[in-house]
């Protein structure tokens, strides 16, 4: 016999390279789908690019995805270090096509601040704050801040209206005798405070009020605007453009006057349309002082660091900025802007 009937058979001996070739197709297919994941990573972020090239918003999340345009460096830096570690040529070239376009729209847009302004005497130096409340909840945190950095003038988003309340007291009345507010509960409520006299009040078209007036600083007529589009969300996005447009033609409008349009821009100068506010001839406070990529916006979370500045001073000849800070409001997911202003 050649063996026992119940006695399994034997199990065929494969060669050697079969075996080693079911062994390393696990592999390749988890190479394989890394490499996917790379790509489509690569194609998330070269799509918003490709819109920042054409000096066009997009549509969602286009627009949405370009206020974070500079944290587009670190999934660029870890594809490349993907690439070239597996060495996958195209992927490299990919990733390093994506990476010096990110870095050349980080580079700071718009000139710097005339040569020796902060030294030079002008007309008059005063302060501007722009502060979003957060639905008013930020009215105390707002209230302090104005007492201790005393601002002459100040722009205020989201005043709900406990807010416009607190600002018509007594106490504020004192502070800021030249006021022009707009009371709407939640978001839609906005202020201009000023210690300058105001005229010629109005208020531009939009979802959310934006207040103007024109001041009197120094015997110069000087054009003050509150800012405040709606957000670039989906259901808004036509909202938000066109709200830009309309600060758009208001900075294009100025006929020579010295103007400051402050407020939250729901926009970076990552986004066309902020952009296009911008060649109108009004210059950011914080681009001329050095901090064009301070996150403004969203503050109070972990992901404040990388958030975007989508809070906004802007100021037109002969009207420049020489200093600007950036403060915390109790209550606000934003970050107030104090700039400090010189009228040549």
């Amino acid at each position: 016999m050649t063996g026992h009937p119940l006695q399994p058979a034997p199990r065929p001996v494969r060669p050697r390279y079969e075996r080693e070739r079911r062994e390393r197709a696990p592999r390749r297919t988890r190479r394989g789908a890394l490499v996917w994941f790379v790509a489509f990573v690569l194609t998330v972020l070269s799509v918003p690019l490709s819109f920042r090239g054409m000096n066009d918003d997009g549509p969602t999340p286009i627009a949405q995805l370009l206020a974070f345009l500079p944290w587009f460096l670190v999934p660029g830096w870890l594809a490349l270090l993907y690439a070239v570690l597996t060495r996958r040529g195209l992927v490299a070239l990919w990733a390093i096509a994506v990476l010096a376009a990110t870095v050349g729209y980080t580079l700071p847009q718009g000139p710097d601040a005339p040569a020796g302004a902060a030294e030079r005497t002008g007309k008059a130096r005063f302060r501007v704050l722009t502060a979003n409340l957060h639905y008013g909840d930020a009215t105390g945190a707002l209230l302090r801040t104005v007492r201790r950095e005393r601002p002459q003038l100040v722009s205020v988003q989201e005043c709900d209206g406990r807010c416009a309340e607190a600002l018509r007291s007594v106490r504020m009345n004192e502070s800021y005798p030249y006021r022009h507010i707009i009371d709407a509960p939640g978001a839609g409520g906005s202020a201009l405070l000023s210690t300058f006299p105001l005229q010629e009040r109005g208020s531009l078209p939009g979802r959310l009020a934006m207040p103007n007036a024109v001041a009197d600083v120094a015997g110069t007529r000087v054009k003050i605007q509150v800012a405040h589009p709606m957000p670039p969300r989906p259901d808004a996005l036509d909202s938000w453009r066109q709200e830009l447009g309309t600060l758009r033609s208001y900075g294009a409008s100025r006929d020579g006057t010295p103007t400051i349009v402050a407020g939250d821009f729901n926009s970076s100068q990552d986004h066309a349309a902020f952009r296009s506010v911008l060649r109108t001839g009004l210059n950011d406070s914080a681009r001329l002082t050095g901090q064009s990529r301070t996150p403004t916006w969203p503050n109070g979370t972990p992901l404040r660091p990388m958030g975007a500045q989508i809070d906004h001073v802007l100021v037109s000849d002969p009207l420049t900025a020489v200093e600007a800070q950036f403060l915390e409001l109790d209550g606000s997911d934003h970050l107030a802007v104090l700039a400090d202003v010189k009228l040549f």
